[in-house]
């Protein structure tokens, strides 16, 4: 028992510590407000989502930059995405639409759609976004500001994360918690290793020429979490990559309930840890359970300075990530529920090879 208080104990402080390094170093891409002329290829992988693009397609097409293209491609949806994409291109000269090839073997669906739009770019920069997202005047000449100021082959950032309802605010929130509790953003870039990655893929900017040498996504064919896999590529071989937050920037309304979110982070929280499921199991225990014991102690020292460590650092996340504190508070115990049914449901998939992932088996 107080061994294992001891071990709870440790990895809370490490963790605060790391949260604080977060806060202080405050990770985020300035705003800049130079105004660039570089051509900017903006790509956008779309399967079945008829519902979200066009806000997406408007929120660009209002943006305070002038050069760049934007492609769509349509990957084999069964919904309206194609005709919803086709109809606004009509009248937007900037934007096209294409119909992408039936996926290949040994692909999966995202990785051989970016693979396909970045063979159609013709822009100096390579920016893939998700089709469920908004961005706001000052992305462009703000990443590429930051893409020349540090020479980086890639620039990734974590989106702010929109949500409303009940199921969301509970499992959304769960991202950067363990985004910004685990990893010092900043040595992403600061630290050569490729052990220290991160990267989103709802936000994925490349130096072109870079990647037309490279080919990532090919590269990472088969990989579930590739917008990591390419962070590491990047770094092992000597180039420079960066992961930010995006600062309100660019935002994405991820998944719209809770089965959703179950669903999305099902597929890439253990692939976050490499598929070590012991490792994983490890690292639910200590996060959920080793509060649970100091709980159980009923010694009012150790339990205050349990919740002030939590409550601290979910202060400190709730503020870089622009959300609400006082509801990650509040919902701090729902959360840490949502995360061990997440955590539990990955492990299943994984061992039953039944993940799946808008109809696609990836497992």
């Amino acid at each position: 028992m107080i061994i294992a208080l001891y071990v709870t104990f440790f990895f809370l402080i490490i963790r605060f510590t790391v949260t604080l390094f977060n806060f202080v170093s405050n990770p985020k891409l300035p705003r800049i407000s130079r105004h660039y002329q570089d051509k900017v290829s903006i790509l956008i992988p779309a399967r079945n989502e008829a519902e979200d693009i066009l806000t997406l397609l408007h929120s660009i097409d209002q943006q305070n930059y002038q050069n760049y293209e934007v492609i769509v491609l349509d990957d084999n949806s069964t919904d309206d995405t194609f005709s919803i994409c086709d109809t606004f291109a009509a009248t937007h000269p900037k934007f096209k639409v294409v119909k992408g090839q039936p996926l290949e073997e040994g692909w999966l669906g995202k990785n051989y759609a970016c693979f396909q739009l970045a063979q159609l770019a013709t822009g100096k920069y390579l920016m893939f976004l998700d089709a469920d997202e908004k961005v706001y005047n000052g992305l462009l000449n703000s990443a590429i500001h930051r893409m020349n100021l540090r020479s980086l082959s890639l620039l990734s950032l974590f989106t702010n994360q929109e949500m409303r309802s009940t199921g969301e605010k509970v499992a959304v929130p769960l991202m950067h918690y363990i985004l910004l509790n685990l990893l010092p953003l900043r040595l992403v870039y600061l630290v050569r290793s490729a052990a220290l990655s991160a990267a989103s893929g709802q936000f994925m900017m490349f130096d072109a020429s870079v990647y037309r040498e490279y080919q990532w996504h090919q590269l990472v064919k088969n990989k579930v979490v590739e917008d990591v896999e390419i962070m590491k590529l990047v770094k092992s071989s000597k180039l420079n990559g960066e992961a930010l937050l995006a600062n309100g920037m660019i935002s994405c309304r991820m998944y719209k309930s809770y089965n959703k979110a179950l669903n999305g982070f099902g597929k890439n929280f253990l692939a976050a840890f490499n598929y070590n499921i012991i490792g994983f199991s490890l690292y639910l225990l200590i996060i959920i359970g080793g509060p649970v014991m100091v709980i159980a102690t009923g010694k009012p020292g150790l339990i205050s300075m349990a919740v002030t460590l939590i409550l601290s650092a979910r202060l400190m996340i709730s503020l870089l990530a622009g959300q609400s504190a006082w509801r990650n508070f509040l919902w701090h115990p729902l959360q840490m529920l949502a995360l061990l049914h997440i955590g539990v449901t990955s492990i299943q998939q994984r061992l039953t090879k039944t993940t799946v992932w808008k109809g696609r088996k990836i497992s």
